[in-house]
């Protein structure tokens, strides 16, 4: 690994000090259901006992690395000079920052502001656009009950097991990677269906898995999560590019299902589930408790082990009474849309060199413009690991230059009749 310039020494040393103090911010862990309960409360919801869930939470006490935070926010803003790495470093540690003050409320509706603040809320605006987040989520899941009665026509096999998809992904991955580099594990304890980190990707024990979910597996969880970390590991300045802070969540998260539309592992029913979690958020804000939003999940077609999933997303960490919410779950969609209108920006313009440094580490949209510099000078280094998708520059190059021109076309002026003259 590269030596840090003496000029950058300072910026490497407060970037240690973030690390070191964000170690003990666990978000998700922290607001985590045990599998116990959710296997208890979903066997009395199918059996039409409704009540609702009562969910224990440890707070901790994050007040010293807090004060860490705030002294290294404070340093680094009065040693910007300009340089992009201390607006990096400023914005980051504000945001392990906020994730300080929700995590000490866990339990309790405090969780909302800061989770708002970190993710968004549902009727923000989209850049760009003069739509709001909420509005997207209607317009697919509109789009998805409109399509899916012929989408989702053929059956979907769940016939591999959690063991078997581990053993096929260890393989995949030791092949892309290098041995090793990558260990594939069975959680029994996991909520969702899997989870990736930079060294470990984890499996729900007891699911059942698809060909399907395996492709989405690797491009959003290996080629997204885990290869963005690995990379992040490589910098020699910046090592917090290793880790998600909560400032990058929306651009990783929307990179991550990019990635899946890229490499064809999306479909419609995916991109309903994200928004229906979104429109869900939204109801719990206004006022919906858990049961009332189980029952939504249910009403919109999901099966109630899903839907009870779906639902402790959006109450993690939050009273279930409703009037509260965890927001993270919003950033799926909106970063999804926000980082495909980035690539094809970045297309336009003739930046691939913007999109490569991408995955050069956990970076957020702004932190790819505005550290150009420092990859240019070498400070900064490119990602040594690709996505296969993005290997292949011609093919993303026609994928992105098709919907650059089919976006100009405003569908409310084509006639039903013009349509079917030439088909």
């Amino acid at each position: 690994m590269s030596a840090v310039p003496a000029d950058q020494q300072h910026y490497a040393e407060l970037d240690r000090r973030m690390l070191a103090a964000a170690r003990s911010i666990n978000i998700l862990p922290t607001v985590a259901w045990p599998a116990s309960l959710e296997q208890r409360m979903i066997a009395a919801y199918d059996q039409g006992r409704y009540a609702l869930p009562e969910v224990h939470y440890v707070r901790p006490d994050l007040g010293q690395v807090r004060a860490e935070l705030v002294a290294v926010e404070r340093e680094a803003q009065t040693s910007l000079s300009g340089d992009p790495i201390g607006d990096y470093l400023c914005r980051t540690a504000a945001s392990w920052r906020i994730a300080t003050e929700l995590l000490e409320a866990v339990g309790s509706s405090g969780v909302t502001a800061p989770s708002i603040e970190l993710y968004g809320r549902p009727g923000d605006a989209i850049p760009g656009s003069q739509k709001s987040n909420l509005d997207a989520a209607r317009y697919f899941v509109e789009l998805s009950d409109e399509l899916g009665a012929d989408l989702l026509a053929d059956d979907v096999c769940m016939d591999i097991s959690a063991e078997t998809l581990r053993t096929d992904l260890g393989r995949t991955l030791d092949e892309f990677f290098g041995p090793g580099r990558i260990v594939v594990e069975v959680d029994p304890e996991l909520t969702a269906k899997a989870a990736a980190g930079a060294t470990r990707i984890r499996l729900r024990g007891g699911a059942s898995f698809s060909e399907y979910d395996r492709h989405q597996l690797l491009a959003h969880e290996a080629f997204v999560h885990s290869l963005t970390a690995l990379n992040g590991r490589e910098q020699p300045l910046l090592a917090s590019l290793a880790r998600t802070s909560p400032r990058v969540t929306a651009t990783q998260e929307g990179l991550a299902v990019f990635a899946e539309l890229m490499s064809g592992a999306i479909d419609i029913a995916r991109l309903k589930r994200i928004s229906l979690r979104i429109l869900a958020i939204d109801m719990a804000l206004n006022g919906a408790d858990f049961v009332e939003v189980y029952k939504y999940f249910r009403h919109c077609g999901q099966g109630s082990a899903d839907s009870f999933h779906s639902a402790q997303r959006v109450f993690r960490g939050v009273p279930l009474t409703g009037g509260a919410a965890f927001a993270k779950d919003n950033v799926y969609l909106s970063g999804l849309l926000t980082v495909h209108t980035f690539f094809r920006w970045a297309f336009k313009q003739q930046r691939m060199d913007l999109l490569r440094h991408l995955f050069a580490g956990k970076l957020a949209l702004h932190d790819v413009i505005t550290l150009q510099p420092h990859f240019e000078a070498g400070t900064l280094k490119p990602p040594r690991w690709l996505p296969p998708w993005m290997q292949h520059v011609h093919g993303l190059a026609g994928k992105l230059a098709f919907s650059l021109f089919v976006n100009g076309i405003h569908m409310g002026q084509v006639q039903a009749d013009e349509l079917s003259l030439r088909l």
